[in-house]
């Protein structure tokens, strides 16, 4: 027996033809695009769209064969593609990793990565947060050594480098 949080968020039928459907816009895109430029063949050999093109169209048909599948498989039961537990899970990893991205424009990218690096311990890995904070610490340094120090990549920086003349 299922408990409310093995319940289905969304059945996988749903996002098996969205995907379809999405895939085959860009891949009708990508075939019409191509015959613009040029599908045919020249005595040089082949026009620059002439590869895509096909490659566009192959897939266009596997798309096509796929929802034609789903819609025969229509009235049969669906199967849950994610279930509330599994999102929630998913949504844990994922929303601090959309937030890293703004934060590192602020922050730069060795104390978001530090940031980034202990929430997770502590959060997901459920690790004590000293251990975290150490782990998170030692892995920006070496990065910033790695980067900053031995390569001279130019990173983001944020105002605790500006404040070291970084």
């Amino acid at each position: 027996m299922k408990d409310a949080g093995d319940a289905a968020v969304v059945g996988r039928r749903a996002v098996e033809s969205t995907t379809l459907a999405v895939v085959l816009g860009f891949a009708l895109l990508m075939a019409w695009d191509n015959r613009r430029t040029g599908i045919g063949w020249e005595s040089t050999g082949p026009q620059a769209g002439y590869f895509p093109f096909y490659v566009a169209m192959i897939l266009a048909g596997a798309c096509i064969w796929g929802l034609a599948k789903e819609f025969v498989a229509r009235h049969q039961p669906d199967k849950a593609f994610v279930e509330r537990d599994q999102f929630r899970r998913v949504l844990q990893v994922f929303l601090p990793s959309l937030a890293f991205v703004p934060i590192t424009q602020y922050l730069g990218i060795y104390v978001a990565s530090f940031a980034l690096i202990a929430g997770f311990m502590v959060w997901v890995g459920n690790i004590k947060p000293w251990k975290a904070v150490v782990t998170g610490y030692v892995f920006s340094a070496v990065m910033f050594l790695v980067f900053e120090v031995a390569f001279d990549v130019i990173m983001p920086k944020g105002p605790l480098e500006r404040y070291f003349g970084y």
